[in-house]
């Protein structure tokens, strides 16, 4: 998450080589607070991710508020894959240097974390749980086909990624 904060750009001048005229040829490097290269496709990758997460997010309250529209099938699955598919674009999203496998598996840990904390059930997380915002993100009990959805969910958002990524790189 420090990557998202450490965005001020400092530019540096540096001089790569001379040209065939045996004038120094410069080149403008941005730099963040730590002195790191910063890339510009790596900012055009994070609102990617972030778009992605907004619209995940409206998908997924849609699929909520208009469940009665929707096919059954759908109605009743559409919401857990559309949250943990949210929760690996948010990953990709702050931690967009790193590796594809790394939102797999954070997005894996915390999806099942949360359901699996289900199963602890007292008056204080419960009454967190009774809430809107409390309910979306932690859920109310756990079910195991709930573990089923995140995993389709995480796939489907991953070859989503992957198959995003590689139109761009024909361009």
């Amino acid at each position: 998450m420090h990557q998202l904060f450490n965005t001020c750009i400092f530019k540096f001048i540096h001089i790569t080589n001379v040209n065939e005229h045996h004038y120094p040829v410069k080149e403008v490097i941005q730099l963040n607070f730590k002195n790191e290269p910063v890339y510009p496709h790596y900012l055009n990758m994070r609102i990617a991710y972030f778009i992605a997460v907004f619209i995940t997010i409206l998908l997924g309250l849609a699929s909520r508020k208009y469940s009665h529209l929707l096919l059954v099938f759908i109605a009743q699955n559409a919401g857990d894959i559309l949250w943990s598919m949210m929760v690996y674009f948010g990953f990709r999203f702050l931690l967009v240097r790193k590796s594809l496998f790394t939102a797999i598996w954070l997005s894996f840990l915390l999806s099942f974390g949360i359901e699996f904390s289900q199963l602890y059930q007292e008056d204080w997380i419960n009454q967190i749980r009774d809430t809107l915002l409390g309910a979306l993100i932690l859920g109310k009990g756990f079910l195991p086909v709930d573990l089923i959805r995140y995993t389709a969910g995480i796939l489907v958002a991953t070859i989503l990624d992957k198959v995003t990524f590689m139109l761009i790189l024909r361009r």
